[in-house]
């Protein structure tokens, strides 16, 4: 408990009678859209921000939720490299599979090498573009930004259509629905990771376990039985749907494009090995320390699953078929385990343990692209929308984002493997090589023990990286990776292009003219002009707020487009709101934004300032959309560039009024006393301009601040619930039932907090809000409470005193409470 040696007061809701309510209180009708409600029943509820820090996974959970898209690559590595020697090599591929094997191994080791120390150095997510942005710059580092990106969303593609050759592999008569199983799982993981991180975690992180067990397995029991002598081989020279060559298959195979060739394609069993460093942030602490060793354990695994998989592969022929199913891996399980009672059930073990790795492989980037795309526009480089976190806390913009673009692309290449292969490894390696070179520059720079062997290995690490994108470049160009080779250079101007835009709108806000700063204040003629088209709920509610503002001169502007319709808008404005002159404007060329700019260069004299109120209707449905304009808007920012002048937009929700009027048409609901002005037809403009008149009354405090005053009606504590206020606990006791002069201790949790003054001193306020009520806290001599912030649960110990429309507990205890 912590006793504040500051004088304060405390602000509540009372309970009151219902007339008060009505007299003190708007009814807040605030029905929750149903785009919305549909959301909540895919998505679950809403996470809240202080629970952002419990979406962090553990060990052994971030490396099942990162790791499949590394791991799951073991499933189709050995086979893509079969694809390109056996047309070649014939029965040589499957001597050659194994030393191009070992050398994607060894570039295996060294890359986990510098990546473990990328997470040990860098702990926040991000990985290749965050190493690459503090070594050499924003600009450079949009480079691996669009390396990953397009990493990222090749993975979805690519490990989606893998996933569907282990399915139909099991079940052949599915193969001619590939595409329409992707699409769908592709949709499935979207919602999956739109409902949040930890739980999509503790589903995708099964696959991962059960994959390298039974894969594990398999190759364990093969090596056994190969040892035996009793594992049997397959013939592919008389299986008319492998493609073989019939050559000498070792001096063909040995050519030196071919073996780049099966280089590359075995290339993209590497990919997904820099998922972990993007999503390090996604580790609970110390980050760093739990993704280096899960990067470690990732490695080790993948290493020895490529290696078994290719040795497999050498000791059984198994042979990709032109189809690309049933795929090699599943051929391996056949010739291991047999087709007995035992080996059918191992086979669609693996088969089934191969198909979700697959698409939870898949998953790994709906984890690392959002990371990475809200560290590109938090620098300015993508939309800043992608920064923003969704209904579960996650960044759903990028998932959504994501998940579009990799459909395209999955129904563009029809779901097949062999044509999206080609747009992989480049994005991957890319990014490597700039981890690699950046890491060599940091420690270069920043030296400490044993930085000349760290930057040797890095430095070893990147150029083998670059070597491997030019090779891939290179062989792969006519097969599809020039898609890539195009668009990278494209993308990388695109981001910069999109910097230099946020940058110059940076500049042109920041920038302060001390002349436009001075003549603000100079301002002795106030004239505001209130835009009408009709005289309805909409205009009325617009003039008032002209009201409010107590201008100097307060006019109606009509623009006459229709002669007739002027006339009668000008009739029925003199019998209904004369207080408020109408001035009619020709317009004979139709064109409102110049009138608007003619009308408003006449009121623009020295030390005059013109505000222009411009009624908007908002309509709820997709229809009233379509059959009204956005002229207020248009209009807004015609105006908004000439000095001295202000466009302000006044909000109406037609949509609710409709609603409103349709329920008292049907006896629902009765028009109640003290209702909001303009609430129906035919209020009255006569009264006074007063902005209490204008609007609902809401009793202040002794300080001019307001305060909700009773207990809230059933509209009104819907919308504070809608905001997760909590029950008051049992040891405390209920906004709403405070009693002036008694001892009391209430709990809720912090919805607004505010600087105010109080006799030249500073004052600290916060509301506080319970399912009950709510309550505004004031510390006076104070601009902060360290603790109190928007979504803090309080509690707050004193004795309640009424005071105006509200109550004061003087000199309170408070106590910062866990929210969970």
């Amino acid at each position: 408990m912590t006793h504040l040696p500051y004088a304060a007061t405390v602000g509540v809701v009372p309970a009151t009678t219902p007339e008060s309510i009505h007299r003190t209180s708007p009814d807040l009708d605030l029905p929750e859209r149903l785009s919305y409600r549909v959301k909540r029943r895919l998505l679950w509820p809403p996470l809240t921000n202080n629970q952002l820090k419990h979406e962090r996974l553990s060990k052994f959970l971030a490396l099942g939720v990162l790791a499949p898209d590394c791991i799951s690559s073991s499933a189709y590595g050995t086979e893509q490299i079969l694809i390109a020697l056996l047309p070649a090599a014939a029965l040589g591929a499957f001597v050659l599979v194994l030393p191009i094997t070992g050398v994607v191994i060894a570039i295996l080791v060294l890359l986990t090498i510098s990546y473990r120390q990328v997470v040990s150095v860098y702990t926040k997510a991000g990985g290749s573009y965050v190493v690459a942005r503090e070594n050499f710059g924003p600009r450079v580092a949009q480079i691996a930004a669009v390396a990953l990106m397009i990493d990222y969303v090749v993975t979805v593609a690519v490990q989606t259509a893998a996933g569907t050759v282990a399915v139909v592999s099991a079940i052949p008569a599915l193969g001619p629905h590939s595409l329409q199983i992707s699409v769908g799982v592709i949709l499935l993981l979207c919602w999956g990771n739109l409902r949040g991180i930890k739980e999509a975690g503790k589903a995708f992180a099964i696959p991962t376990y059960l994959f390298a067990f039974v894969a594990g397995t398999m190759i364990v029991v093969g090596i056994i039985r190969q040892l035996m002598g009793n594992l049997p081989q397959l013939d592919p020279t008389h299986n008319p749907d492998v493609v073989i060559g019939h050559s000498n298959g070792f001096v063909m195979g040995a050519t030196l494009f071919v073996v780049l060739k099966a280089f590359a394609n075995g290339g993209s069993s590497l990919t997904g090995l820099e998922a972990i460093s993007n999503g390090v942030g996604a580790f609970k602490s110390p980050e760093g320390v739990n993704a280096r060793k899960a990067m470690l354990i990732m490695a080790c695994t993948l290493g020895f699953l490529v290696s078994g998989v290719s040795l497999m592969a050498h000791f059984t022929h198994a042979s990709p078929y032109k189809e690309g199913f049933p795929s090699v891996i599943s051929q391996e399980t056949r010739q291991v385990f047999g087709y007995g009672v035992f080996g059918n059930i191992f086979f669609y073990a693996v088969q089934a343990a191969t198909a979700l790795i697959l698409y939870t492989g898949a998953n790994t980037s709906f984890n690392g692209f959002p990371f990475l795309a809200s560290f590109v526009a938090e620098d300015a480089f993508l939309p800043r929308q992608l920064r923003k976190r969704g209904h579960r806390l996650v960044f759903s913009n990028a998932i959504i984002m994501l998940a579009a673009i990799a459909l395209v692309l999955i129904v563009v290449t029809d779901s097949k493997l062999d044509a999206l292969v080609p747009l992989y490894a480049i994005g991957v390696f890319t990014g490597f090589t700039m981890a690699g070179f950046g890491m060599a520059k940091h420690f270069k720079r920043g030296g400490g023990r044993g930085w000349r062997r760290k930057m040797g290995v890095n430095l070893v690490a990147g150029t083998t990286s670059l070597i491997v994108v030019l090779i891939f470049a290179i062989v792969k160009f006519t097969e599809g990776a020039w898609v890539v080779v195009i668009l990278f250079p494209v993308m990388v101007f695109a981001l910069i292009r999109l910097n230099r835009e946020y940058r110059t709108e940076a500049e042109i806000l920041r920038s302060l003219d001390s002349d436009k700063l001075s003549a603000g204040t100079k301002f002795s003629h106030h004239t505001v002009l209130v835009f009408v088209d009709v005289l309805d709920l909409a205009s009325i509610e617009a003039l008032r707020y002209g009201q409010s503002l107590r201008p100097s001169s307060l006019r109606a502007v009509h623009f006459v487009l229709d002669t007739e319709h002027a006339t009668r808008l000008q009739a029925r404005w003199e019998a209904t709101a004369e207080i408020v002159p109408l001035e009619l404007v020709d317009c004979p060329d139709r064109r409102l934004g110049r009138a608007a700019l003619e009308t408003i260069a006449r009121e623009a004299l020295p030390r005059t300032e013109v505000t222009v109120l411009l009624p908007r209707r908002s309509y709820s449905s997709v229809l009233g959309r379509l059959l009204h304009d956005r002229t207020a808007d248009r209009i807004a920012r015609i105006i908004s560039r000439v000095p001295n002048a202000t466009a302000t937009i006044i909000p109406f929700d037609t949509g609710a009024k409709i609603a409103a009027v349709e329920r008292r048409r049907r006896g629902l609901s009765q028009p109640r006393s003290g209702a909001v002005p303009g609430d129906l037809p035919g209020t009255d403009l006569h009264a006074s301009g007063a902005p209490s008149d204008l609007h609902p009354s809401v009793p202040a405090d002794g300080n001019g601040n307001k305060v909700l005053a009773g207990r809230p009606n059933g509209s009104t504590r819907n919308a504070i619930l809608k905001y997760a206020a909590p029950e008051p606990p049992m040891t405390a006791l209920p906004i709403c039932d405070l009693v002036s002069g008694d001892a009391c201790d209430v709990q809720g949790r912090v919805r607004t907090v505010q600087v105010g003054s109080l006799g030249g001193s500073p004052t600290f306020n916060c509301e506080i809000v319970d399912s009950t009520g709510i309550v505004v806290v004031q510390f006076y001599g104070r601009k902060s409470v360290a603790g109190i912030a928007p979504g803090r649960l309080l509690r707050v110990q004193g004795r309640s005193l009424r005071r105006g429309g509200g109550y004061v507990i003087a000199n309170p205890d408070y106590q910062l409470l866990s929210a969970d």
